[in-house]
């Protein structure tokens, strides 16, 4: 058969030549095959935009249309247990930066290692961050992650992570120079205790929205060595939410943070603590696509150990309330808000108002 396709060749030759030929196809195609297996690289983007209205005390009010943040999100696989995740982040000033990159070693849920950019242990607040968040103004109130970073919470460094049931562990260390000018390294961790429904992985929400009833509770802690005392932040944070039969969700978030001489929110306190609770009520009926979320935050920060004498210490008071529509959870909400800001000293008191939207894909 094989010598009447090719004319003149003997036919062990040719049959020789199908073979090779088709062991060189499945050479070339395991690869692709392998990948297939592996699942496929993952591409996503996240926008969120918004009108502000600011008003300081004793002067003109301003209004802004803003681009507030775009991220790109790439994720695959290696091997099995080798991962990739890339995402970027333009930040409102014609930027764009590394936000994570990391490689992902995942053995099992209790053994992960990550090696690269990324959110380090630390509080609830860091590890949703803005676009997971449930209120709009996330890291204004001298509270919610104050621990030092490089950019957008994220540092350089390598950390364990591992979830055990209804507990989760995670302790790394990180780039000291990069974040704080200090070069010596950062130690980081956190225990986290679901006492309701386990949270898997390693970055968190800041609510799900009636998919999970949570009552957990965080606490972090980092320290870096200085020439005369090691500088510590730490914090403990705490969420309970929980699906009503109606359908509603009810929403309780706290943290209180204390920042000595590590992190913090002003660079002329060594000292920075204080507290915060978010309420939050999701309305059980749907109306259109989506349903409607009223929400309330107050928080007090303190700020003391001024580097100058002539300094003073001062408290920020934050109050903020949110009028949300959800119409699909983190990937698509619309965002009103007001926020109230007021100092005793130093800085001028000012109030804010807007509306904001957020879409992810």
């Amino acid at each position: 058969m094989f010598s009447r396709c090719i004319p003149n060749v003997p036919a062990v030759f040719a049959r020789r030549s199908v073979v090779a030929f088709l062991a060189g196809t499945l050479v070339w195609a395991a690869p692709l095959l392998a990948q297939t297996e592996l699942g496929p690289v993952t591409v996503g983007a996240g926008l969120q935009t918004s009108y502000v209205h600011n008003k300081a005390r004793a002067a003109d009010s301003t209004d802004q249309l803003l681009v507030n943040s775009i991220r790109l999100y790439v994720n695959g696989p290696a091997t099995n247990n080798i991962k990739f995740m890339f995402n970027t982040e333009y930040d409102g000033v014609n930027k764009i930066g590394v936000l994570d990159a990391v490689a992902r070693i995942e053995m099992s849920p209790k053994f992960n290692i990550w090696a690269g950019r990324f959110l380090p242990p630390s509080d609830r607040a860091n590890l949703y961050g803005p676009y997971y968040s449930q209120h709009w103004s996330v890291y204004t109130d001298g509270v919610q992650d104050g621990y030092p970073f490089v950019a957008t919470g994220r540092s350089n460094g390598v950390a364990y992570w591992g979830d055990f049931g209804k507990v989760k562990l995670s302790g790394g260390g990180f780039d000291g120079g990069s974040a704080t000018g200090n070069p010596n390294v950062i130690g980081a961790g956190r225990v986290q205790v679901d006492l309701w429904d386990p949270e898997p992985g390693y970055y968190l929400n800041g609510s799900y929205y009636g998919g999970k009833n949570l009552l957990a509770v965080g606490v972090a802690f980092q320290a870096q060595s200085a020439p005369t005392v090691t500088n510590k932040a730490s914090s403990l944070d705490f969420l309970l939410e929980r699906k009503l039969p109606d359908g509603s969700v009810v929403s309780i978030e706290s943290e209180f943070a204390n920042y000595d001489r590590l992190g913090g929110y002003d660079s002329r306190y060594t000292s920075n603590k204080g507290g915060y609770v978010l309420g939050a009520y999701l309305f059980p009926k749907p109306v259109g696509p989506g349903k409607f979320q009223i929400l309330g935050k107050y928080a007090k920060a303190r700020f003391g150990r001024a580097l100058l004498p002539t300094d003073t210490n001062y408290n920020q008071k934050t109050t903020e309330v949110n009028f949300n529509y959800v119409i699909k959870e983190f990937n698509a909400r619309v965002m009103s808000f007001y926020k109230n800001t007021k100092f005793t000293a130093v800085k001028t008191n000012f109030w804010q108002a807007g509306i904001g939207m957020q879409v992810q894909m």
